[in-house]
C-alpha cells in the first residue's frame, strides 16, 4: 500500500509571467527612393510675369509599428527641419493623409497641415498599438508643397541647390 504525506499531493502549479516590450518603430518608405527634389524651373514662366512656384510631392509613406504595454497610453510622431533656406516667400509644408494599409489597430490622426522648423511639431497624434504595414500604399502618405511667391530680389540670393533634413520621431 502506499504511503501518502500529509504535505504531497496530486498537483502542483506555478505562475507563468509574460512581459510584452514597449516597441516604437517608425520608417519612411517610397518606390522611387526617399529623397524628394523640387526643382524650380524658370520655363513655365512668361516674361515679364512675378516669380512664382507652386508644386508637390506625395510619393513618400510614413510607415510605424507601436506596441504600447500601459492602458490609456498613446503616441505621437512630431517633425523638424534643418538647414532651411532663408528665402523671403519660400513656404515648405507637410501634410499627412489618414491611414491606409494592410496594418491593424490604433492609427494615429494627422493634425493639420504644418510648416517644419527646427522646432518639433506634431504630425500624427492618438498612436495606440499598431501596425501600419509595410512598405508604399501603406500607412500615412506624406505630401510636401513647395509654395514661392516672393521678390526675385530674394530669390536670388540662392544659388544652386539647397539641402534641407526632415526627421521624424515617434514618441510617448
Amino acid at each position: 500500500m502506499p504511503y501518502l504525506f500529509s504535505q504531497d499531493t496530486n498537483t502542483s502549479s506555478h505562475s507563468l509571467s509574460i512581459v510584452f516590450p514597449e516597441v516604437a518603430l517608425l520608417d519612411i518608405e517610397s518606390e522611387s527612393g526617399e529623397n524628394i527634389s523640387f526643382i524650380l524651373d524658370g520655363a513655365a514662366l512668361d516674361a515679364g510675369e512675378n516669380v512664382e512656384f507652386h508644386q508637390e510631392r506625395s510619393s513618400l509613406w510614413l510607415n510605424y509599428t507601436s506596441l504600447i504595454s500601459t492602458m490609456g497610453s498613446e503616441r505621437s510622431i512630431s517633425v523638424k527641419a534643418s538647414n532651411l533656406p532663408d528665402i523671403p516667400g519660400l513656404i515648405i509644408s507637410l501634410e499627412a493623409e489618414n491611414y491606409i494599409g494592410t496594418g491593424e489597430g490604433t492609427y494615429g490622426i494627422p493634425t493639420a497641415t504644418i510648416i517644419p522648423t527646427e522646432m518639433e511639431k506634431q504630425l500624427i497624434t492618438g498612436i495606440g498599438s499598431a501596425y501600419t504595414g509595410d512598405g508604399p500604399s501603406n500607412g500615412h502618405r506624406l505630401k510636401y508643397y513647395l509654395d514661392y511667391s516672393g521678390s526675385y530680389a530674394d530669390f536670388s540670393k540662392e544659388k544652386g541647390s539647397q539641402n534641407i533634413t526632415i526627421t521624424y520621431t515617434i514618441t510617448d
